[in-house]
Parts: C-alpha cells; sequence; structure tokens
C-alpha cells in the first residue's frame, strides 16, 4: 500500500516533547518499508483546506496517524481525525470521539466516573463540587486539561489549598503554562503504572504491566513523573524514574484488576489499534485511572513500544497489527 505519515507539524523551536513525533515517523516508516509499504511522511497543519489538497494528490490507500499536536496545542488533536473521516480515508488508532474525549481529560475523567471507574476527584475553575470530598489540606495535583506528554508538570504542581478558593487560586497561578484551560484533582501518593493495550484479530490484547520506579527519591520528595522525567536527559528525574515488568508473586491480584480495568476503559472509549492506561495504586493497594492514552507515543524508547518488547513483538508486528485494525475497523 501507499501510506501517509501524518505527523504533527514540528517548527525548529518545537520543545523535546514536539520533536519526539519525528523519531516515531523514522521509526514507523522503518517498519512500513519493511512490511512492503510505500510511505510518504506529510505534516499536519490548521489550514486544513491545505491539509486535504496534499492528502488528494498523495492518493494514499491508508494514513498512519501520529498527529499529536496542531498549531502546538494538544486541544486541537482530534482535527486530524475528523478530516480523514471527512475525506473518507482509512487511517490508524482512535477514531474521532475516541481521540477527543482521551485528549480532554476533564471530559474522560467525566466519563469514567460515570460508568464507576475510579479516578481522583478533581476541582476546575467552574466546578468545585469535588472539592467537597477532599478535605482541606489534602494535595492536589494542577494539570491541563488538553497537553499531554507531561507539559508543564513538575513538583510545585502538587499543592496542599486551605479551601476551594485557594485551590482555585492555585489552577489560575499556572494557567500560562498549562495552555490556558486547567484543573485541579486529588494527587494521589502510591504506585505509578502503565498498561498498554494493543489490538489483534482476536481483539485488545493488554500488554505486560509496567511500574515506574523512583529510585533514590527522600521520603520526603513527591513521587512524580513530571516533565523533567521525561524528556530531560540531564535531569535528575530522568535517570531515576525507570520502568520495570517484573513483580512479586503477592501483585498478581493487583496486576490482574489493573489489566481488567484497562480493557474495561478501551471498551468505554471505543478505542482502536492502540492505547495506554495510566495509573496510581494508593498504600491501600487501590488504583486511579489518571489518564487515557489514545495513539501513545511509538518512539523505540517509549513506553509502549518497550511493553511490546516485553510481550516477544518485534517493532514491525506492531507497526502491521495496528495497521491491519485500521482496515478491521473502518
Amino acid at each position: 500500500m501507499k501510506v501517509v505519515i501524518l505527523h504533527s507539524d514540528v517548527h525548529s523551536c518545537a520543545s523535546a516533547d514536539e520533536r519526539d513525533v519525528l523519531t516515531q515517523v523514522e521509526a514507523v516508516s522503518a517498519a512500513l518499508k519493511e512490511l512492503g509499504h510505500e510511505t510518504l511522511p506529510m505534516p499536519f497543519c490548521l489550514d486544513l483546506e491545505a491539509a486535504a489538497q496534499r492528502l488528494r494528490e498523495a492518493a494514499c490507500d491508508l494514513v498512519f496517524n501520529l498527529v499529536e499536536t496542531v498549531g502546538g496545542q494538544g486541544r486541537l488533536i482530534h482535527l486530524a481525525p475528523v478530516l480523514l473521516d471527512f475525506m473518507r480515508i482509512p487511517y490508524t488508532g482512535a477514531r474521532t470521539e475516541a481521540t477527543f474525549l482521551s485528549s480532554n481529560k476533564l471530559a474522560a475523567k467525566k466519563l469514567l466516573h460515570a460508568h464507576r471507574l475510579r479516578t481522583p476527584p478533581w476541582c476546575t475553575l467552574r466546578d468545585t463540587s469535588a472539592t467537597g470530598r477532599c478535605p482541606a489540606g489534602l494535595p492536589f495535583i494542577v494539570k491541563s486539561v488538553w497537553e499531554h506528554a507531561s507539559v508543564g508538570l513538575e513538583e510545585d504542581s502538587v499543592v496542599c489549598p486551605r479551601d476551594a478558593d485557594a485551590l482555585q487560586g492555585e489552577i489560575r497561578k499556572r494557567l500560562g503554562r498549562l495552555g490556558a484551560d486547567a484543573f485541579a484533582e486529588r494527587y494521589i501518593d502510591g504506585r505509578e503504572f502503565n498498561l498498554s493495550i494493543l489490538a489483534g484479530s482476536d481483539g485488545p490484547e493488554v500488554l505486560p504491566p509496567a511500574e515506574i520506579e523512583f529510585i533514590g527519591y527522600e521520603k520526603n520528595r513527591l513521587r512524580l513523573v513530571g516533565y523533567r522525567a521525561k524528556w530531560d536527559e540531564e535531569s535528575y528525574e530522568y535517570h531515576h524514574t525507570p520502568r520495570r515488568f517484573d513483580f512479586e508473586r503477592h501483585d498478581r491480584t493487583l496486576l490482574r484488576s489493573l489489566k481488567r480495568t484497562a480493557l474495561n476503559c478501551w471498551r468505554l472509549f471505543e478505542m482502536t489499534g492502540y492505547a495506554r492506561v495510566d495509573y496510581r495504586v494508593d498504600p491501600d493497594g487501590i488504583p486511579w485511572i489518571l489518564e487515557i492514552n489514545s495513539n501513545p507515543c511509538l518512539s523505540p524508547d517509549s513506553g509502549f513500544t518497550a511493553a511490546t518488547r516485553q510481550a516477544g513483538l518485534r517493532y514491525e508486528e506492531v507497526v502491521g497489527r495496528i495497521v491491519e485494525d485500521a482496515f478491521r475497523t473502518d
């Protein structure tokens, strides 16, 4: 087939998380060529008519969707599948509705809560109902509604407000660095897990669970996978938050629960292709869903790719299964 690899338009001044998509393009292109396909990388921008014209001229059989930002913003990520649906071009990964619901963290949390899937209580500038379930003085983490890749997330993102007004003040203070739309959710101090899921001919397969460890962290230091831990190769956090796939026997019940919940999330959001669910497990062993990630990073060093290797899958096999699912669900 002729496959267009649609990706975020990356400018020369782009941040490390934005530049990473070019690594994904290179890796996916090599895998597709190994599978016998012709590839054409294509940046996606806000000019939808121009994007549509380029896609028409490409006359491709499939689009491999790697768009993570549009115009430098995560809130517009759903525009790529919207356009592809309009043009009736088959594409990989999550559909328009799933992309929008999962990229908007508040919409995702409300959907999870409505279906009794445990997610930390939250507060926004317009809604303080969640704070009624959280006593004053407990820690909250202020996060972007739309931006992923831990953009704007560091230790000072965790606050202990005296009341709802103080919490909303903390949200307002951080709007500039969080994409002008933010919320706060109850900070869960505990273990952090990532559950990756890959589509297959027999349905979605939950890949081996991964836990992020916090090596060498002092007792009073927050366990947080922030921006530095993911993208700053010179930082302490980057080198002291490895993932592991080996677990003790006493974790078996917890891991079964995480896998079961991850599948429930896949079905609830009607995911396709591949996805990842991020959790925190509190000291009582209770899992809390933090985020649903549609089309997670496919870089060779990403958490999703590490989980596929742990499952014994070659990178080309993974890309092939994602491509096959695009036609299975189209």
